[in-house]
């Protein structure tokens, strides 16, 4: 797995938009239950870890792995003290974790960086109790819905939609799970949806800083797509204009797909 928006403000770009959202509720509709052994695939600076470990409660426990040293410390550092949690550095599609052994699997926003997700999905099933469930939740489509969207900058958008499927990031990995968990055999497959952002008019500034991030860390792989530093540099102004234009809605979907393990 490539990750390609490893910067040195992504731990504080991925604790923001993590704490942006509780996501206790969600974890409970998809079938997290107290005293449940639970896995958090990709679990980055642990905020979500956290909140497992909250609806797992003193009889449960949770285990995280993440591949990036620095949110691993990251995590760490925010579930110091806290009994009931393993930590652990490791990706997919190779987790080194005992078959058939958790009550409850989650994966956010790690599938979007894989350009085979069979194995990993595979791995996500084979670490799972029969009977458990497999929850993977990814993005659809983020920066393409807005409105009023120009036409020309719908058409500049999509050169760097064509400088992130060179680097094998699928922004539409979400749509694409449900089909994958079928074919993988799972059972009683439920597809859930919610925002991963709504801006009626312009964004906060914590959306507002998450995109200016997000184009920082991308230049090098951008600029090239976009013919060098200029003109990708006026497209990222022009798109952070559309975001801070009050008179424009501009939002994203998250897909969360839960399936079980005969």
């Amino acid at each position: 797995m490539t990750y390609l928006m490893e910067s040195a403000q992504e731990v504080h770009r991925l604790q923001a938009q993590a704490s942006a959202t509780s996501y206790a509720e969600r974890l409970r509709l998809t079938g997290l239950r107290p005293g449940d052994a639970a896995l958090d695939v990709g679990c980055g600076p642990g905020v979500i870890t956290s909140e497992m470990l909250d609806v797992v409660g003193p009889h449960g426990r949770v285990v995280g792995i993440e591949p990036q040293a620095a949110h691993l410390a990251a995590a760490r550092g925010l579930l110091a003290g806290r009994p009931n949690v393993e930590l652990r550095q490791g990706a997919l599609p190779e987790t080194h974790l005992p078959a058939d052994h958790f009550d409850y699997v989650w994966c956010q926003y790690v599938f979007e960086y894989l350009g085979e997700p069979g194995p990993a999905l595979a791995e996500l099933v084979r670490v799972v109790r029969p009977g458990g469930r497999v929850v993977v939740a990814d993005i659809d489509g983020v920066g393409l819905w807005n409105w009023p969207f120009p036409e020309d900058l719908q058409e500049e958008s999509q050169k760097l939609l064509a400088a992130l499927r060179a680097a094998r990031f699928d922004l539409h990995a979400g749509r694409k799970l449900f089909h994958l968990f079928r074919k993988a055999g799972l059972v009683d497959v439920r597809v859930h949806i919610s925002p991963f952002y709504v801006a009626a008019g312009a964004v906060d500034a914590r959306l507002r800083e998450d995109w200016v991030i997000r184009f920082r860390t991308l230049r090098p792989l951008a600029e090239p797509f976009f013919g060098g530093a200029g003109p990708y540099d006026a497209f990222c102004e022009r798109f952070l204009a559309l975001l801070d234009d009050a008179d424009t809605l501009k939002y994203a979907m998250v897909l969360t797909t839960e399936g079980v393990k005969r």
